[in-house]
């Protein structure tokens, strides 16, 4: 047999328990074939000079269409004051091109202005009768013009909201161009669905960064619908840009609770799902339907995440649900029994709590599914709820890359106690909760090493510990999480993340180890991505 590609003199670390280490690599058919046998034929040997070899990464939970569009939108990301936040958006308008009917921006995260709102009066100023969204980096909200709240027909006072969402407005109750939760889709109906070729493209440069990155798999957290949804037919574009070479990654698609409708033929009993009975794990090693994703409750920095205990110094607010929960819960167990996983976005220890009813009822009646049911961001996960997730098999995605942006904000709005509690990491582990490794990118930034670095010191923008020390992990931890721990979230460990025979070739090759660079109390952050390969098909090289 002649192998299609040998890597040789390498530093290989499968995270694979039972061969932890190698020295060389061989794939034949897309698949790892022989390790440690450098000698076999192959039709390219690429000799790595010591370079480190890890199964390529995992991120078990991003929003890559909304990413892929960001890269083609004002960014706002690194405007320091509102004035410089002014002059990005004159400088959009000016270079928005004529057949673009709507100014679109991304990366607003107030506390980089310093906590203000733009003002509605200055931002109709420089648009005029250009209708304006600009997405808040958390995505929970977002910020519009008047022309925009005119069309969506919500600009009068006295307007109601819509359930689950608010329309911001001042004491004289005029809107203050803030857009909350469900209330942004008064605005984005407007503006979508975007067209499939546009998501293409977006796709195309999202995954190509991706494949930059070592990143070879990753979880779409929500296609098809609700505020986060660009397109009722979200998954054919999907299908598209595989078809046209411009997916670079393996996908993992999750629709929304809000695409699923009633289905017949299951028997007794209402089912909620999609025609033909599609459900979870329907698809292929390159395109697959993950869980459906349920919106529990909001954000944290936006205060509507759902909390048992009032955020600081914010007249009592304890966030809300997203949705009537007798309805939530009522829709899930439909999903559940039609054959769908749950992934439950819940950032709040109330709406922890609701998830973990629910999910746990499902699999009382149901069972437990190959594709794990989990929880999205799990981000204030009290003492009492860790072995609840833990009996229940439920799998955490925290997003420790939300630190060093978002600590003090964090600090602020929940004291010391549950500061303590949030962006778990050791704790879960103890309590023997798997962690999946995630970024929310766009939300915050989506280099695993970067994350990787995180969880082994949980440092601020400031330099300051969040949290407790213990709560910190070692760096095989932290890479297991975007390797073989997520992919095991994903339901995809007999596949990917580990690189043992018969497993997809999927590779990073990294500059320098990270065990030995970690030794050395050097940060791995800076570690260079040399190569990637997914199915042993080269997606990036470095130069």
């Amino acid at each position: 047999m002649q192998l299609d590609l040998l890597l040789v003199n390498a530093t290989v670390r499968t995270m694979d328990p039972a061969r932890p280490r190698a020295s060389s690599l061989g794939v034949h058919g897309g698949r790892i074939v022989v390790l440690d046998d450098p000698g076999v034929p192959a039709a390219e040997t690429v000799d790595l000079g010591g370079a480190t070899v890890l199964p390529g990464f995992v991120d078990a939970h991003c929003h890559t269409t909304w990413f892929g569009l960001g890269l083609a939108e004002v960014d706002l990301s690194e405007c320091t004051s509102l004035d410089r936040l002014y002059e990005a958006l004159e400088r959009g308008m000016a270079a928005k091109p004529r057949d673009e009917e709507w100014l679109m921006a991304t990366g607003f995260y107030p506390a980089t202005v310093g906590g203000a709102l733009p003002d509605i009066d200055v931002l109709d100023r420089i648009t005029g009768s250009t209708p304006l969204f600009v997405r808040h980096t958390s995505g929970h909200a977002a910020v519009v013009n008047s022309e925009a709240l005119r069309r969506a027909g919500v600009l009068t006072p006295g307007t109601p909201d819509p359930v689950g969402g608010r329309v911001v407005r001042d004491d004289a109750g005029r809107a203050t161009g803030l857009v909350e939760e469900t209330a942004q889709a008064m605005v984005q109906e407007l503006f979508r669905p975007y067209p499939l070729g546009k998501i293409v493209a977006a796709l195309d440069r999202a995954t190509a960064r991706y494949a930059a990155e070592g990143i070879t798999t990753f979880a779409e957290a929500g296609i098809g619908g609700g505020w986060i949804g660009h397109n009722p037919a979200e998954l054919l574009a999907y299908q598209r840009a595989r078809e046209e070479g411009a997916l670079h990654a393996r996908a993992q698609v999750m629709p929304v609770l809000d695409v699923l409708h009633e289905i017949g033929g299951l028997g007794d009993g209402s089912a909620r799902g999609l025609d033909l009975g599609l459900r979870t794990g329907f698809g292929d090693d390159e395109l697959v339907l993950g869980p459906v994703k349920v919106f529990v409750d909001g954000s944290l920095l936006g205060e509507t995440a759902a909390v048992t205990e009032a955020f600081c110094g914010s007249g009592h607010s304890t966030g809300y649900f997203q949705e009537n929960p007798e309805q939530m819960a009522a829709a899930v167990r439909e999903a559940y029994r039609a054959g769908w996983s749950v992934a439950a976005h819940a950032i709040g220890d109330r709406a922890i709590d609701f998830a973990i009813d629910v999910i746990t009822g499902c699999q009382d009646a149901h069972g437990r599914r190959r594709f794990p049911n989990r929880i999205e961001h799990a981000s204030i996960t009290r003492p009492d709820q860790l072995a609840r997730l833990a009996a229940a098999g439920i799998c955490v995605t925290p997003q420790i890359g939300f630190l060093r942006p978002m600590a003090v904000q964090f600090r602020r709005l929940l004291g010391p106690q549950r500061t303590d509690w949030t962006y778990r990491g050791r704790s879960f582990l103890d309590a023997g909760v798997r962690i999946a490794g995630s970024s929310d990118r766009p939300v915050a930034d989506g280099d695993v090493l970067r994350s990787v670095q995180a969880w082994t010191d949980r440092l601020d923008g400031d330099g300051r510990r969040f949290g407790p020390a213990a709560e910190r992990l070692d760096v095989m931890e932290a890479l297991a999480a975007y390797t073989s721990e997520a992919a095991a979230a994903l339901g995809m460990a007999d596949r990917i993340g580990s690189l043992a025979i018969g497993k997809q070739a999927d590779l990073v090759v990294l500059e320098q180890d990270p065990v030995e660079v970690h030794r050395r109390g050097e940060s791995v952050e800076h570690i260079g991505v040399r190569a990637t390969w997914r199915g042993g098909r080269l997606t990036h090289r470095a130069g």
